[in-house]
C-alpha cells in the first residue's frame, strides 16, 4: 500500500480529509465540506479536487461531490496509518499527552516511509487503535471501522463503552483527561437538559456535565440499559 512519490503533502491531506468526511454517511463529499474541513476557500478546494481527479484518485459527480477511487483510498489509508501510529508512538514511547499528539502527527505523517511506519508498528506490538480509540489501518490497507453511536444517541439510563473521540480539539481532550474519562471506560447517560443543553454522564463512579459539542465528539458502543 505504498503512496506514490509524486503524491504531494497537499494531495495526501485532501485524500485523508475526503476519506474522513465520507465516514459520516454514504453520500459523496461536497467541496464546501472539504473546504471547511481543511480551512481553505471553496475555490482552492475545487481546484485541488480537479487535480485529484486528473490523478485518478477521485471521481467527481457534478452538483453532488467527490468520492475516492480505490487508488485514492489507498493514499488516504496509508497517510492515516502513518498519522495514527505516530500518535500512539508519541503517547506511549515519548509520554506526550493525548491532546498534543494530533498536531505533531499532522506534520510528521508526511515525512515517514511505509517501512518506518511498519517498524513503529512492530515496536508498539502491532496495535489496532490510536490513543483516541481510532482504528489504525493495516499495512495492506484494511481498517476495522466498527459501528458506534454518538454519546447523545444513548437513551437516559442506557450504558455504553466509550470507544473513541475526535482528536481535532485539544481542549476537549484536556477536559476529559481532567475528569479521568478515557476510551475503554463504561459510561451511562443519566439525563439531558432540553434545547441542546448539557448531558449528565456517569463514568468511573462519578457524574459529569458534558456539553452537547463534546458529547457528540464521543463515540460509544451501547451496552444496553
Amino acid at each position: 500500500m505504498a503512496v506514490r512519490s509524486e503524491v504531494s503533502n497537499a494531495v495526501q491531506d485532501y485524500a485523508k480529509a475526503i476519506w474522513s468526511l465520507a465516514q459520516r454517511d454514504d453520500e459523496p463529499v461536497s467541496t464546501s465540506a472539504l473546504a471547511e474541513r481543511l480551512d481553505v476557500s471553496p475555490a482552492s478546494a475545487s481546484a485541488m479536487v480537479k487535480r485529484l481527479a486528473s490523478m485518478g484518485l477521485v471521481e467527481r459527480e457534478p452538483y453532488h461531490g467527490v468520492q475516492l477511487t480505490a487508488a485514492g483510498e489507498r493514499v488516504a489509508l496509508e497517510v492515516l496509518r502513518h498519522h495514527r501510529l505516530l500518535e500512539l508512538y508519541l503517547a506511549e514511547a515519548l509520554g506526550m499527552s493525548w491532546d498534543r499528539v494530533h498536531e505533531e502527527a499532522e506534520v510528521l505523517e508526511h515525512a515517514i516511509s511505509p517501512a518506518l511506519s511498519d517498524l513503529i508498528a512492530a515496536k508498539l506490538g502491532n496495535p489496532t487503535h490510536d490513543p483516541h480509540g481510532d482504528p489504525i489501518p493495516t499495512a495492506d490497507g484494511e481498517i476495522d471501522e466498527a459501528p458506534t453511536l454518538a454519546l447523545p444517541e444513548l437513551a437516559p439510563g442506557e450504558r455504553g463503552r466509550f470507544t473513541r473521540v475526535s482528536d481535532s480539539n485539544p481542549e476537549m481532550l484536556r477536559y476529559l483527561s481532567g475528569r479521568g474519562i478515557a476510551p475503554g471506560d463504561e459510561v451511562e447517560l443519566v439525563g439531558r437538559e432540553p434545547f441542546g443543553g448539557p448531558l449528565t454522564v456517569r463514568a468511573n463512579g462519578r457524574e459529569h456535565g458534558l456539553g452537547e459539542q463534546l458529547a457528540r465528539a464521543m463515540r460509544v458502543v451501547s451496552a444496553g440499559g
